[in-house]
């Protein structure tokens, strides 16, 4: 029997993830951050924030399910008719199965060191800062002109790069992909679309990976509360796809710019009074 969070506090950690997995300020960092704070004091871990991710998934699932039913009929007639290989749509699905295998062959390369070493709130607080940093810039920066109509397989290639960043808590999933497409010449909402898209294939893989991995075996979310949470993060990020694609496009990041750099510095101010410790 799991002695970490109960009931209640799993379904606050699976409205963290809800709230947070699609917005470029890490949900992983802030599920590492907020874990130790709770009443039960207890890590999630990095098997309970990849199982509640699927939640999140679903509900691009779900949000895309029209954009993604039509790229997997294009894709897989590809496979077969050589002259469906020039048609959008199939070439969005390979290039999402290409920008997949960076986070794929790193996440299985460091999977020891993502589940220990890398939680370390230390790294976790200047990962936030530091690609905030960067986002700022890119987001300055970025000529905001391209759509997801001119994505080539180099700026696929980059995009998967980006968000095989986000295996290391405070990087930021949505953060990394997003910058990449900024920083590459794209639309604010062309790269968060894609970053939505791109990251479908690796968080389920990583979530049923998980969920096969840990299940019967002692961990520090009981089953119960980890499907509840990962029941709201479903309803709670179908809600923030909603709202975030409405605002993408005519406002900046410079809110969540200045927010991750405010938790960052938090983070700092805790483990030096002793609130937080790094591991």
């Amino acid at each position: 029997m799991s002695a970490g969070p109960g009931w209640i506090e799993a379904a606050f950690l699976g409205l963290i993830q809800g709230l947070t997995e699609f917005l470029p300020v890490s949900s992983s960092a802030h599920l590492r951050i907020i874990g130790p704070l709770l009443p039960s004091g207890v890590d999630p871990g990095a098997a309970f924030t990849a199982i509640t991710q699927i939640g999140t998934e679903a509900a691009v699932l779900l949000y895309f399910r029209h954009d993604i039913w039509r790229m997997a009929k294009a894709w897989a007639q590809s496979v077969v008719s050589p002259q469906w290989r020039s048609d959008p749509d199939a070439r969005m699905g390979w290039l999402i199965l290409v920008g997949t295998l960076p986070i794929a062959l790193l996440g299985l390369l460091f999977k020891d060191a993502i589940e220990s070493s890398l939680r370390n709130l230390y790294i976790t607080a200047a990962m936030l800062v530091g690609f905030a940093l960067v986002l700022a810039y890119a987001d300055r920066a970025g000529a905001k002109q391209r759509t997801l109509d001119q994505l080539s397989w180099r700026d696929g290639i980059l995009f998967g790069f980006a968000q095989a960043m986000a295996l290391i808590p405070g990087v930021s999933r949505s953060g990394g992909t997003i910058t990449a497409g900024l920083l590459m010449g794209y639309t604010r909402e062309a790269a968060a679309r894609y970053s939505f898209l791109l990251a479908i294939p690796a968080v389920l893989a990583s979530g049923a990976y998980q969920l096969v991995r840990t299940w019967g075996q002692p961990s520090a979310v009981a089953p119960g509360p980890t499907a509840l949470a990962t029941l709201v993060a479903f309803v709670v990020g179908y809600g923030v796809i909603v709202v975030f694609l409405r605002l993408v496009s005519s406002r900046g990041y410079m809110p969540f710019v200045l927010y991750r750099i405010a938790l960052g510095a938090a983070v700092i101010v805790l483990l030096s009074a002793g609130v937080l410790t790094p591991l």
